[in-house]
């Protein structure tokens, strides 16, 4: 029997202050889901490329803490710290192997082995804080393990689109960590100073290890890059934090589902990267399975 209060959880696309957070929202999604389409253009490696990427967002989205919340360095307290560091690091494994998954099995593979994480999450919560999975976190497991099957394009571990998928899950299973990471060091500062500092710490990481080929990127490379920085970071993330002003997280996470969707049909349209049957019966099973949870969630 439905909950009479339900109604009144959901927000009602009515009103103007809503819809316009809605369409912010779609807006970031999208945003998030073409990353692996300039990630795809550019031709420099994936620890360059998502070196890059932090460099520009440091800068951008450190211009806009100071135009709208203050100097991003301010406010950090000491018990931040190892949240900041660690968030930051993982961040880094899940960009480089988000990447490396694009490139190798291509948009669609790629983004819908990253797809599986929240059941990835589900999972090492479970383990970190010691609470049985619920029937349907242990039914989008199976789904998404089935889903994942069925994208493989075969079991031969030298296939490229295999290995793709292959790293795309890792990217899934870091990205989970990410999530775990926050729960437990859950930082005091607003989420673009905490984007910034994750940034700073993604930077610091890769920097040692691609600055002898940043010299060599070359300007179209740059340009992709830029994109990444600017409009899949900077720009998507503030629409993402503007919009949950007037919706809450968890109805945002069931527009933040359709991000391989996205991602998918973008890589069809601009790159001609046309999924094959068994990634779109996978794709349907992961997407379902990922839907279904967050809509029980909310």
């Amino acid at each position: 029997m439905p909950d009479k209060n339900a109604s009144a959880a959901v927000p009602s696309p009515k009103n103007p202050a809503v819809r316009s957070a809605l369409v912010r929202m779609h807006a970031a999604t999208v945003l998030f889901g073409i990353s692996g389409i300039f990630g795809k253009l550019c031709q420099s490696s994936s620890f360059a490329l998502v070196c890059g990427r932090a460099l520009v967002a440091v800068g951008a989205v450190g211009i806009l803490c100071l135009a709208r919340q203050g100097a991003p360095w301010r406010g950090v307290r000491p018990q931040d710290l190892p949240g900041l560091l660690l968030s930051g690091v993982l961040l880094a494994v899940h960009f480089v192997t988000f990447f490396e998954g694009i490139k190798l099995g291509g948009v669609a593979v790629g983004t819908l082995g990253f797809a599986s994480f929240p059941a990835f999450t589900a999972l090492f919560e479970s383990m970190a804080y010691r609470e049985r999975p619920a029937a349907r976190e242990l039914t989008c497991m199976f789904f998404v393990s089935i889903g994942l099957v069925c994208i493989a394009p075969n079991f031969s571990f030298s296939h490229e689109a295999t290995q793709g998928l292959l790293w795309g899950i890792l990217s899934a299973v870091a990205y989970a960590l990410v999530a775990i990471s926050n729960r437990r060091f859950a930082a005091s500062l607003t989420g673009m100073k905490t984007c910034w500092w994750q940034n700073i710490v993604i930077a610091a990481c890769l920097l040692p290890l691609t600055i002898g080929e940043m010299p060599s990127i070359s300007l179209p490379d740059w340009f992709w890059i830029a994109c990444l920085g600017l409009l899949c970071t900077t720009l998507a993330y503030t629409l993402y934090v503007d919009s949950l002003a007037a919706i809450k997280a968890r109805h945002a996470a069931l527009i933040i589902s359709l991000e391989p969707v996205y991602a998918v049909v973008a890589a069809w349209a601009f790159l001609n990267d046309m999924p094959t049957l068994h990634t779109l019966v996978g794709g349907s099973l992961i997407l379902g399975a990922v839907f279904s949870l967050n809509a029980k969630a909310a």
